[in-house]
């Protein structure tokens, strides 16, 4: 990634966030304009601008990211919840570090925008 991100200085520590998870390959955070009662962020420690910037070698942190967003919601209590990934402006995605929503905590609408 060219420009640091705002994720990027979460992982580097300048910024502070409320975790709930983190291990070598990601850190996960409370959302600070949450979406949802629960809305965890996911993010990989790997510099990756979008899902569509992964590559073949990412397969196993992409499939890592999923497994953590289960445990988080686990620990959070979810019996029910939604992941979201947005690739491109247009999609939603509006910092450029790739990163999983988890959202739970009240019923899910479809579609969802």
């Amino acid at each position: 990634m060219a420009n640091p991100t705002i994720f990027s200085r979460i992982l580097e520590g300048e910024i502070p966030c409320e975790e709930v998870y983190k291990d070598e390959f990601c850190l996960a955070f409370r959302d600070i304009q949450p979406q949802a009662p629960v809305h965890i962020l996911i993010i990989p420690r790997k510099p990756l601008e979008s899902l569509q910037a992964a590559k073949e070698e990412d397969k196993a942190l992409l499939g890592h990211l999923m497994l953590v967003a289960a445990k988080v919601a686990e620990q959070e209590g979810l019996q029910d919840w939604r992941t979201v990934i947005n690739n491109g402006e247009k999609a939603g995605q509006t910092v450029f570090h790739l990163h999983v929503h988890l959202l739970g905590g009240r019923t899910m609408k479809w579609p969802p925008g």
